[in-house]
């Protein structure tokens, strides 16, 4: 019930929707948090049964993938039938249709792979991490013109017919670079936001972890929804504690434009 949130009527909750309401700019961040109330587990928690013997930089790293390349596609295609079966949660479509009341003034940055935002109808998703459901060649393709994903075969990862390249998750792995402009949008969209709502994230993947601190020294108003402390909390103006599927419809509650 949302009636019985904590301390649902202080005066954290009431200033933060105040803030949000007339808020010019808002950005928020989410987290595995966000999505844990559709049954997406963390990468970590995913990390059960016949996968917890292999060590995480095994299954989400280049050289892991190029080491055993079945056994890291066989794991992500595991964690996309999750994501696939999932359905976006009372907060994601809060969150969205919040944001449609509001249009170009929120903007929505996540570190999630999934799809549940969108679905959801969040428009213009800033995704640091990338995108589980999609896939990439391993390597820059060699010929010309570069070879088609549509042309890969039905291997497990599937590779190019005509140059053996391999498909790979689309995904941010340990040791990469952040998708070509995705960290910069989410940059600009924290210096520039007078609202700054960080949603289920523990704050300790970087650089994403930093951009609380950030808006909060470019003068934004941080609030953290989280049911357990984060990293960042300290970041925060408030912090108010519970679940995004929760919070977020009591928050984002209609409330005019």
């Amino acid at each position: 019930m949302l009636d019985d949130l904590p301390a649902a009527s202080t005066p954290a909750w009431a200033d933060t929707r105040a803030r949000l309401r007339d808020a010019a700019r808002v950005c928020v961040l989410t987290g595995a948090g966000m999505s844990a109330e559709s049954g997406i587990p963390t990468f970590r928690d995913a990390l059960t049964g016949l996968w917890s013997r292999f060590d995480p930089a095994q299954l989400a790293s280049e050289e892991g993938f190029r080491a055993d390349p079945a056994l890291v596609w066989n794991w992500y295609a595991e964690r996309r039938e999750g994501v696939r079966r999932a359905e976006p949660n009372a907060g994601h479509h809060a969150l969205a249709a919040w944001s449609a009341r509001r249009p170009g003034r929120v903007t929505v940055v996540t570190q999630n792979v999934d799809d549940l935002h969108q679905r959801a109808g969040q428009r213009g998703v800033i995704r640091l991490h990338g995108d589980i459901l999609a896939a990439r060649w391993l390597q820059d393709c060699p010929r010309r013109p570069a070879c088609d994903i549509a042309e890969a075969d039905d291997g497990a990862p599937p590779r190019c017919p005509r140059c053996g390249n391999l498909l790979r998750p689309g995904v941010v792995w340990f040791g990469e670079a952040l998708p070509e402009g995705a960290l910069d949008a989410a940059t600009h969209a924290a210096d520039n936001c007078h609202v700054m709502l960080v949603v289920g994230t523990s704050g300790a993947v970087w650089p994403a972890a930093g951009l609380a601190g950030r808006a909060r020294r470019a003068g934004a108003r941080v609030v953290i929804v989280n049911p357990h402390p984060s990293e960042i909390d300290d970041e925060a103006h408030a912090v108010l504690r519970g679940t995004a599927a929760r919070v977020l419809p009591r928050l984002l509650a209609l409330d005019g434009p």
